[in-house]
């Protein structure tokens, strides 16, 4: 007979994760060990192999969460029906999405390498969902835009957003909400299309 999941099973998973996403982006996944990981966790080793079979295999559960939620936050946008207002509100749920995620987003850019090229596909599918999502809306926000500039707007578009984890606060001087308008100013208006904030 199967043995029965604990309830906190997803909460504790979650949480070492967390802990987990701390000390790759620290030290990189190499320099890692499953007896760093478990005490940054606050767990035994015994408990990290009981919900992965190895470091590989938690580092991929990590990366794959990271992106699928993204995705998820994009799906679950609201859709205007202004195709402008489109745009803002997947730019919005984006940038909302990377809240307290700084340490997943820094280990998905720079220890995705060390997965086998099968699971690399994976994650690679999933950032596919990513940019389809985005690249619909600035085709419909956008339609003037020439088709051989469709990628490389949207990829600007995509840093704008995912590098902000190196320099944006949530207790520095703009709100994620304000960022997340004037990341939507700047790609469809240009720096002329920006406004000083109400007040400001």
């Amino acid at each position: 007979m199967a043995r029965t999941r604990a309830a906190d099973y997803d909460d504790k998973r979650g949480a070492i994760l967390h802990g987990a996403a701390r000390v790759f982006a620290e030290g990189g996944y190499h320099g890692a060990s499953m007896n760093a990981l478990a005490a940054e966790c606050g767990v035994s080793k015994a408990l990290l192999y009981h919900y992965w079979s190895s470091k590989e295999a938690l580092l991929f559960d990590l990366i794959h969460g990271h992106i699928e939620g993204l995705a998820e936050a994009l799906e679950a946008a609201p859709r205007p029906d202004d195709p402008r207002d489109r745009l803002r509100a997947l730019i919005h749920a984006l940038i909302e999405a990377y809240r307290d995620a700084d340490a997943a987003h820094k280990v998905q850019l720079n220890d995705l390498a060390a997965l086998a090229p099968d699971k690399q596909a994976e994650v690679r599918m999933q950032e596919r969902r990513l940019v389809t999502i985005m690249t619909e809306a600035v085709q419909a926000a956008a339609p003037d835009l020439p088709r051989a500039r469709l990628r490389p707007a949207v990829m600007a578009l995509f840093g704008m957003v995912n590098w902000a984890w190196t320099w944006f606060r949530d207790d520095g001087p703009m709100t994620r909400a304000e960022y997340a308008d004037m990341v939507t100013a700047l790609f469809l208006d240009g720096a002329g299309g920006l406004r000083a904030p109400s007040g400001g």
